[in-house]
């Protein structure tokens, strides 16, 4: 008996398909992030085509199903499209790369959307139209009769609906934080190449291809083959997956660094000389200078945490200072104890740092230290969170931020979170971090607080590591007034602005090394 004629198998079809459409959506926000960011713009794209994909799938399958309803061809596009999911770790990063530079060349603006945009029509688009013929092309082989016609496309429906739940579900808590989002390609397309074995062996046909199609894809789940997002890197001594990010930890003789989501930048970095970093840290490090505590021991509270640079370098340069973080990446945590050398007295609290804050005590520094590139929690960036953060500061205590989107053009991100803050707290100042495009920004209450940062920074001794790199930040620290650029918990568009401002940037480069960049 031939399985097109098993209602159960047609119901597992419609179960698994869903499940693969699914799984093959986490899969590409995931293959994506390290490259676009995992900002909901990026999401956004996705979900659109996916969404276009199926429509276009549900039309053919549709009109395939009425015009030839021979099983043999969906089981063969089955096939197909887990040929193609297998195919997509291999080719995807260097599509990605692909598409990127062409888009960089040929737009003027909105590069994340079109670069997203054409990454997922060159890799999803064919095998989602595919897998969206499954639904149609399986009504027309179920029904039997009109008076079931009802509970059978229901069923088949929910069969579906069902599988796609679990194939959210499943790589987001299981295979991609577990196995990697390369095998979790192949799990589902192992699946659906499995489906497709089943159908040919029962109709006697294609059973060798198929089975050589399934095999092959079942040994590239377990083989050690090297799928790393930057396979150009070398010093790598940690690459992985957690629920909420891509992770990857370099080393070389003098340092160790940790990248989130980007393939290029840094999010953490450990000195093995324990001196300063050269980077935003050793800016934000006027913060304890800055607070007018009557308190011998400062306390310091900063959400995200990272691995712990900024508290390990506070530690060092004012060791009475007792720190305390929030991360809300439990695989971040776990490195930073075991490759940047955290020491277990500093405690790191693994959850949302807005969520922390509402219950936590009082602090005389508060780092905020969640945005990566366009990657901003909104939730962190609006009048409400500020206000929170004053409000947990002891008299005298000062919030340090670290902005990393700076640009010429007025009006972008940054300009919002310094007239936000403002309108959060009364003393407000920057200082632009040499060679790239952070800025730390300083607030407080205490209307003598940066005055009071100058004569501290006088006042340290001439031998001072700390003396000369303080000297910059005093001379080049600006006072800000407030504007009318306020991100509120209702309205913060902070996708939208972090595009603008990548578009600057990435126009400014341009323009810089337009001379040696060419298509020939």
């Amino acid at each position: 008996m031939k399985l097109i004629n098993n209602k159960y198998y047609l119901y597992a079809t419609g179960f698994f398909s869903g499940m693969s459409i699914m799984a093959i959506e986490m899969g590409a926000s995931r293959l994506l992030t390290p490259y676009f960011s995992s900002s909901q713009i990026v999401w956004t794209v996705i979900i659109g085509i996916i969404m276009i994909a199926m429509a276009i799938g549900n039309v053919w399958g549709g009109r395939s199903a009425d015009k030839n309803p021979d099983p043999k061809k969906l089981y063969t596009r089955l096939l197909i499209a887990a040929v193609w999911t297998a195919a997509i770790p291999f080719a995807g990063r260097f599509v990605i790369l692909g598409v990127s530079y062409v888009v960089i060349l040929a737009v003027k603006s909105n590069y994340l959307i079109w670069a997203s945009f054409f990454s997922c029509i060159v890799l999803f688009v064919y095998p989602l139209i595919l897998l969206g013929t499954v639904t149609p092309s399986l009504i027309k082989y179920a029904t039997r009769n009109l008076t079931e016609n009802g509970r059978t496309v229901g069923t088949l429906e929910a069969c579906g609906t069902v599988g796609s739940i679990l194939g959210t579900f499943l790589p987001t808590f299981v295979t991609i934080p577990n196995l990697g989002t390369a095998a979790t390609f192949y799990i589902f397309a192992a699946i659906l190449a499995l489906l497709s074995l089943l159908y040919f062996i029962s109709a006697k046909k294609h059973i060798v291809r198929g089975a050589a199609v399934t095999g092959i894809i079942i040994v590239l789940i377990f083989a050690p083959v090297n799928y790393s997002f930057a396979f150009w890197e070398n010093d790598l001594v940690y690459e992985g997956e957690s629920i909420y990010n891509y992770l990857r930890v370099r080393e070389d003789s003098d340092k160790v660094i940790l990248s989130t989501n980007v393939l290029e930048g840094v999010q953490s970095i450990y000195m093995k000389s324990g001196g300063l970093t050269g980077m935003y840290y050793d800016y934000a490090l006027a913060a304890p200078l800055m607070a007018g505590t009557e308190n011998a021991d400062m306390s310091l509270l900063v959400l995200g945490m990272g691995t712990g640079t900024y508290a390990k370098q506070c530690r060092i340069y004012y060791p009475n200072l007792k720190a305390e973080g929030v991360e809300i990446d439990q695989k971040i945590v776990d490195l930073s104890r075991k490759y940047f050398d955290l020491p277990e007295d500093i405690p790191v609290t693994v959850g949302d740092g807005r969520a922390y804050l509402r219950n936590a005590g009082k602090y005389d520094i508060i780092m905020v230290d969640a945005y990566q590139d366009i990657t901003i929690p909104f939730q962190m960036s609006t009048k409400e969170f500020f206000t929170m953060v004053k409000e947990h500061l002891n008299d005298g205590g000062v919030m340090v931020v670290n902005m990393n989107m700076k640009t010429a053009e007025k009006g972008g991100i940054n300009d919002y979170l310094i007239d936000t803050i403002c309108s959060a707290f009364p003393k407000v100042a920057t200082v632009d971090v040499g060679n790239n495009t952070n800025q730390e920004l300083f607030a407080g209450e205490n209307s003598d607080i940066f005055n009071s940062f100058q004569q501290k920074t006088s006042a340290l001794q001439a031998k001072d590591v700390l003396k000369s790199q303080m000297e910059e930040v005093s001379e080049n620290l600006e006072e800000r007034e407030g504007g009318n650029l306020i991100l509120t918990d209702d309205k913060a568009p902070v996708e939208l602005l972090g595009m603008k401002a990548l578009d600057s940037l990435i126009t400014d480069t341009l323009k810089e090394y337009g001379g040696q960049i060419s298509i020939f």
